[in-house]
């Protein structure tokens, strides 16, 4: 991040992480996993996010491009409750066999459906249409991704997506030349340009975007 862009609060950060957690042994875990190999995950903070705007649209369908381990997973396999379907994309199957582990003494593998393929392939490969679709993929790759997203949700549907600010490297006089920013600064470019959806940005951590297909 550069050095002169904070986009919390850390004190903000720390008072909500202790605000939001109630102790759940499985998603402690995750945590301390993700610490330890220095793995990306969203965080509680955004983890409780997603699970609420999820509950608040009454999401039974999910389809996450790029899942690592499960971590978004629990959140959205808590919102979609019994008989909804969370569908995660991820290639490594270690991280695949994490989550099952993970998911399943959280009481919520029967509601996961892992794809190990490409995330947007899987997608298309899937098809149908999705109350939630959440993209945390590959940022060169983000672009591609606004016109599939809506293609596969309902209206009133959401698009989420994390790393929206990354890590202020979107802003004038920070860029950083690598193709993962040039493909958030144009992924985010396209999103509140499309007719098709109403954008906002959280700036909660790495910054969220959540776009409702109109």
């Amino acid at each position: 991040m550069p050095d002169d862009v904070q986009i919390v609060d850390p004190r903000v950060d720390e008072y909500l992480r202790r605000l939001y957690d109630d102790g759940e042994p499985v998603r402690l875990e995750m945590e301390e996993m993700a610490r330890q190999r220095n793995f990306p995950i969203v965080g509680p903070v955004v983890g409780r996010h997603l699970e609420v705007l999820a509950r608040a649209i009454g999401a039974r369908r999910v389809f996450e491009l790029g899942s690592g381990y499960g971590y978004s997973a629990y959140f959205f396999a808590r919102a979609v409750g019994t008989g909804g379907e969370v569908h995660c994309t991820e290639l490594s199957a270690e991280n695949v066999a994490l989550a099952r582990g993970f998911l399943a003494r959280a009481g919520l593998w029967e509601r996961v459906r892992y794809h190990q393929q490409e995330a947007t392939a899987a997608l298309r490969a899937v098809g149908g249409t999705f109350d939630v679709v959440y993209n945390d993929i590959d940022k060169d790759g983000y672009p591609a991704v606004v016109d599939l997203a809506h293609a596969h949700l309902r209206t009133g549907g959401l698009f989420i997506t994390d790393n929206v600010i990354w890590s202020g490297r979107v802003l004038d006089g920070e860029d950083d030349g690598k193709a993962a920013t040039a493909g958030v600064k144009e992924f985010t470019a396209r999103l509140f340009a499309h007719r098709g959806f109403l954008t906002s940005i959280n700036p909660t951590r790495d910054g969220v975007a959540v776009a409702i297909k109109v």
